[in-house]
């Protein structure tokens, strides 16, 4: 069965992923399993340490070099502790929220590599916006965020600091086949279902986009979501942005590939924009 996974780091925004992760598990009756990733990067290796010994002599050379690998194999020990208890923690907190079927997972290596992996069996993945190395950015992105978000094809919470249930949530539509597939994904999903839904639409107003934004707000309604739409004029990220704060929106929804104005925004430098400047979380459709 197709879990939820949610990446697990001692940063911040760790126990908002956990309260987010177990929310979409219990919408969409789905297991959820916790991962922390041990990043290979991150812990060097005595080999990559040897420069540190210069041009002393061979035998205080070897003497440190060897202090260098126990040191390594210390740090290596308590970086596996320390996620553990992560891990611990995290599963306190999400059946604290009432999830149940909770696995946790640790690995070694490199996290994109690790959740190219696990695709087969994921139905969503939740990330924080920022991993310990960002703490103390307010409005910057973790390190491994943005080539997650290129290189996966399930869909993504991105989650930020302060993370409640959503009641209302705005979908960025552009009338693009890839952004209907987007929707048909979210008018068949559990997860939003029971949400008001805004459906915003930045582009001319013109017969065409009117008529796609109808057809589109038609699908939803059918799904048997409530539905607000808009259509609106002017720059995507400032404009979705306002009417995000204007309307109280809890969460912000958008297909990854489109073929106007949104597809730039979500694969240029917009995606980044967007996401670093959003103070709600966002979902991802791919």
């Amino acid at each position: 069965m197709s879990k939820v996974i949610a990446c697990i780091d001692g940063s911040q925004v760790a126990m908002d992923v956990c309260d987010a992760a177990a929310w979409a598990s219990l919408k969409m009756r789905a297991p959820l399993d916790l991962l922390h990733v041990l990043d290979k990067d991150e812990y060097p290796k005595a080999d990559k340490q040897s420069d540190l010994s210069g041009n002393i002599g061979l035998g205080s050379r070897e003497h440190l070099l060897e202090e260098l690998t126990e040191l390594d194999a210390r740090r290596s020990k308590l970086a596996l502790e320390h996620g553990k208890l992560m891990l611990e923690d995290a599963r306190q907190r999400v059946e604290a929220d009432g999830a149940e079927a909770v696995t946790t997972h640790q690995r070694h290596g490199s996290l994109l590599e690790t959740l190219q992996e696990a695709q087969q069996d994921m139905r969503l993945l939740v990330m924080g916006r920022q991993g310990e190395a960002h703490d103390n950015q307010a409005h910057s992105l973790g390190s491994h965020l943005e080539n997650v978000v290129r290189a996966m094809d399930k869909p993504i919470m991105v989650v930020v600091p302060g993370f409640k249930a959503p009641s209302r949530f705005m979908f960025a539509y552009d009338g693009s086949k890839t952004a209907q597939k987007a929707l048909d994904k979210l008018a068949q999903s559990p997860l939003l279902k029971g949400l008001e839904c805004h459906l915003v639409m930045v582009a001319d107003e013109d017969d065409k986009h009117l008529s796609d934004l109808n057809s589109a707000e038609d699908r939803l309604k059918a799904a048997g979501y409530q539905v607000k739409a808009a259509l609106k004029q002017g720059d995507v990220q400032p404009i979705l942005s306002a009417y995000q704060q204007q309307q109280g929106i809890d969460l912000l929804v958008m297909g990854a590939y489109g073929h106007s104005r949104i597809r730039q925004f979500l694969v240029g430098s917009n995606t980044a924009k967007m996401v670093r400047l959003s103070d709600v979380s966002m979902l991802l459709l791919r």
